[in-house]
């Protein structure tokens, strides 16, 4: 047989059902295998082609979906910790602004009879308004006594006393606030009660693993720094190396949480400093 024989051919069909029943069925599938072939080839690549591209699209899909999750938390922000100082709430600094400056009362001039000095002169030198107020004159006046003759006042001393108390104001100096120093480095350090062994078993029976950074495998090493204080106490914290927000969050949160410390000394007194303290997440099982 020739080697340039098409097999599926309908001459070689015709071949080899010569003088055979050809309605019987199997002429006319040796006829058309060809044409079911290739259509079974083209489902095949077309079904391939629609499993690639829905795999692709759903791990497009899945991955926008992480993206937008860490883009709502980056949204929130930690502001940052500082219990050190506390503001004066605004509602008093409201008050403080409206109070009312004290009101001055215009001062009354209490009206005076000049008593006058006795001397001897001539006539032609004495002035009328040096002229001596009889005994009578004087009896009859409720005036006050003075250096000069004044009627543009008030004949009511009292008026003129208790204005003059009124119209008083202590003024103060305001008081200025004297921020704390805090140190970087103290010839005593501040310690944690039980040492660092202590510290790191607080550190690792309080973290709480983010759920988030877990389900994305994020780990790392973040380096936070908090003041301790004179007193012992924590007070700012604030993260110098991130790693992830969660992350930072977390271990913002447990520095807070931490009990006193043992406070630092400088000269043999105790002064505020500033603690460094690197917090290590890492998930369970992982190299």
């Amino acid at each position: 047989m020739p080697k340039d024989v098409d097999l599926s051919s309908r001459e070689w069909c015709d071949l080899v059902f010569e003088g055979k029943n050809k309605d019987f069925g199997a002429y006319e599938l040796r006829t058309s295998s060809t044409q079911r072939h290739n259509k079974a080839v083209l489902y095949t690549i077309i079904g391939a082609i629609i499993a690639v591209a829905a795999a692709i699209s759903i791990a497009k899909f899945n991955e926008y979906l992480a993206e937008r999750r860490l883009a709502e938390q980056a949204e929130q922000e930690l502001v940052p910790i500082d219990m050190g100082e506390n503001e004066e709430p605004e509602e008093e600094q409201q008050e403080r602004l409206e109070q009312p400056k004290p009101e001055v009362l215009p001062e009354e001039v209490l009206n005076t009879v000049k008593v006058t000095e006795l001397r001897i002169v001539e006539d032609e030198k004495v002035k009328a308004e040096d002229e001596i107020k009889t005994q009578d004159e004087l009896k009859e006046t409720e005036t006050a006594f003075g250096q000069k003759d004044n009627d543009k006042g008030t004949e009511d001393r009292n008026v003129t006393r208790t204005l003059k108390e009124e119209v008083v104001v202590e003024k103060k100096e305001p008081v200025k606030e004297v921020k704390e120093e805090v140190f970087r480095s103290v010839e005593q350090m501040p310690t944690f009660p039980g040492g660092d062994a202590a510290l790191m078993k607080y550190l690792s029976s309080h973290i709480q693993y983010p759920t988030m950074a877990a389900e994305n495998n994020v780990q790392g090493k973040v380096v936070v720094q908090f003041v301790v204080t004179k007193t012992g106490k924590v007070g700012e914290v604030k993260v110098v190396r991130s790693v992830d927000k969660d992350l930072d969050r977390e271990a913002v949160r447990v520095c807070k949480s931490l009990p006193n410390f043992v406070p630092g000394r400088q000269n043999g007194q105790p002064v505020s400093v500033w603690y460094t303290l690197p917090v290590t997440f890492k998930l369970q099982g992982a190299n």
